[in-house]
């Protein structure tokens, strides 16, 4: 990265020379002043022009990399930037290329709760087995951070229930070792356990989802383990 340049605006360098005519700046994307840069990101986020549906051979540029690892289409994802995710993602950047902290554009969106974000990644291939760098799926984390809507799009898109992440959770575990018993949480507890959740599943202290709400004085999710 060139010296002086920040994270995040190397990050919309990267997104717009993936977005625009992608020939002029994928030899040097660090050349591309911050100027042009803005003048890019505005063009290609104003543009009448329709969006192109995926194309049979993506360009290389969709898949060049920052300093950190990251693809255009992570860096979108990173940024809460849901309109230039989307274009990517039809023109077809890997919703499963990860960066450096193990994130790709399907397993933040999972964990973020951006459901827009997601749900465009899960109808382009998306894989929903892969894990993050705590050894968890995307449901773990959406479980942990209370995003209700987000859980029920991953469970319905098939990702395993009962996966045991590297400190020995799982999603249902996550909800309540992470959570505050409130009805957000409640809600997530519930769409689990519907869903097939395996309450008995023990932590790596040998508890139960339902021993550590009673631990922690979550009345109406153990009462909900215990049904």
């Amino acid at each position: 990265m060139r010296a002086g340049r920040s994270p995040a605006t190397f990050a919309t360098t990267v997104i717009s020379c993936a977005l625009i005519t992608v020939s002029a700046c994928s030899s040097d994307v660090v050349g591309v002043s911050d100027t042009e840069s803005s003048q890019s990101t505005i063009a290609t986020s104003t543009s009448s022009s329709p969006v192109p549906t995926s194309t049979a051979e993506p360009d290389p540029a969709l898949e060049i990399r920052d300093a950190d690892g990251r693809t255009p289409l992570v860096a979108a994802t990173k940024s809460r930037d849901t309109d230039s995710a989307r274009r990517l993602i039809l023109a077809g950047a890997d919703v499963n290329a990860k960066d450096n902290m193990q994130d790709s554009a399907f397993l933040y969106a999972g964990a973020e709760g951006l459901d827009d974000i997601l749900v465009l990644t899960l109808d382009h291939g998306a894989d929903v087995y892969s894990i993050n760098r705590f050894g968890g799926t995307a449901l773990i984390p959406a479980a942990e951070k209370g995003h209700p809507t987000t859980v029920q799009l991953l469970i319905d898109a098939g990702v395993p229930l009962n996966h045991i992440n590297a400190s020995g959770w799982t999603a249902l575990l996550e909800a309540v070792v992470y959570g505050d018993g409130s009805p957000t949480y409640q809600d997530i507890v519930s769409r689990l356990l519907a869903a097939g959740a395996d309450p008995g599943i023990r932590d790596s202290q040998g508890r139960t989802a339902l021993q550590i709400a009673q631990q922690r004085g979550q009345t109406d999710v153990a009462r909900l383990l215990g049904s």
